[in-house]
């Protein structure tokens, strides 16, 4: 599947900012480069909290935005 910005949501103001994204994708899809397309909202440093799916079993990963570059953003899972 793709990126989808309707599932993306900022927590509270917290800058560099802290993100919940919940897909139904694999971790390993949404840990490819260019997964986060067409959104200037993520910046270098945020932290994305990833409710994703592996067989069908929901999983939770942390992400770091270590590249924005207009809607060009690269993220990282942490290990």
């Amino acid at each position: 599947m793709a990126f989808d910005a309707s599932n993306l949501y900022k927590v509270g103001g917290a800058n560099p900012g802290l993100w919940i994204y919940h897909s139904t994708d694999a971790v390993g899809d949404i840990d490819a480069d260019g997964y986060f397309t067409n959104t200037t909202e993520l910046k270098q440093y945020d932290v994305i909290f990833v409710i994703g799916s592996t067989g069908g079993t929901q999983t939770i990963d942390t992400f770091a935005v270590y590249s924005a570059t207009g809607s060009t953003v690269q993220v990282r899972v942490l290990a």
